[in-house]
């Protein structure tokens, strides 16, 4: 895209202008391309056939936090996973990956499971649209915890990267530190948080988890539910290492 051209406006993309907005022809609107910046224009055409906007100037500008935050969350019920998506991308999350445990009262494959994943996807999308992020996070493919653990511990053992600049969270009620114990890591780049599914982790998956340098983490004497654990995580990670 570039100043002076007309652009077909995707499906989701027009109805939520003109039906949901009300948006006239000549409305000013802003779009992106998931890849950074966004550009200004007005809406050039409202069809049968398709709606079209005419892009008028292009704005460099950036809404990512300075911190890379990645989400590994244990699958749970979809209405959940579409929450946690959601609230994600607002807070500032990185990257979402869903992860299949053996304790996930979900259990996704196949077909069934490339939906869910495309599904996820277009919540980010969403998400972005609302809160004014113009780079779309990844909801990676769904995996399995085991698979998904061991390409941890390969990517800790082959790593250039600090490591002690990129920390490593598993939630559980049952850890002996909080954020604040680690609130004098500095600098700090990335972190990747682990969150298990509505019966926890197994001792296995525990064990497997610590061995990638995931490091148990509680938020405080309160059990959270599976969709409360993250947000929660994230707000706190943001505003010790983030842009809050």
């Amino acid at each position: 895209m570039s100043a002076g051209n007309i652009v077909e406006l995707p499906r989701e993309a027009a109805h939520h202008a003109i039906r949901v907005l009300r948006l006239e022809p000549g409305a000013p609107l802003i779009l992106f391309n998931g890849k950074g910046g966004e550009f200004q224009g007005v809406i050039e055409r409202i069809g049968k056939n398709g709606s079209a906007a005419l892009i008028e100037k292009y704005v460099d500008i950036e809404r990512e936090s300075p911190l890379e935050i990645r989400v590994a969350q244990a699958a749970c019920a979809s209405d959940k996973i579409d929450w946690i998506v959601q609230k994600g991308v607002e807070l500032g999350v990185s990257n979402i990956q869903i992860l299949t445990t053996k304790l996930s009262v979900i259990k996704l494959s196949g077909e069934r499971a490339e939906k869910r994943v495309r599904h996820w996807q277009q919540v980010a999308v969403s998400a972005c649209e609302q809160c004014g992020r113009n780079r779309v996070p990844q909801v990676a493919p769904l995996t399995s915890f085991s698979c998904w653990v061991g390409a941890q511990i390969n990517e800790r053992k082959h790593s250039t990267v600090n490591t002690s600049a990129d920390l490593r969270f598993m939630l559980s009620p049952c850890a002996k530190k909080g954020l604040r114990d680690f609130s004098g890591s500095s600098p700090i780049s990335s972190i990747t948080l682990l969150v298990g599914p509505e019966g926890g982790f197994t001792p296995d998956e525990g064990a497997a988890a610590m061995a990638a340098g995931f490091v148990p983490l509680g938020l405080g004497p309160r059990i959270f539910r599976a969709e409360t654990a993250a947000l929660a995580a994230v707000s706190a990670i943001q505003a010790l290492w983030g842009d809050y």
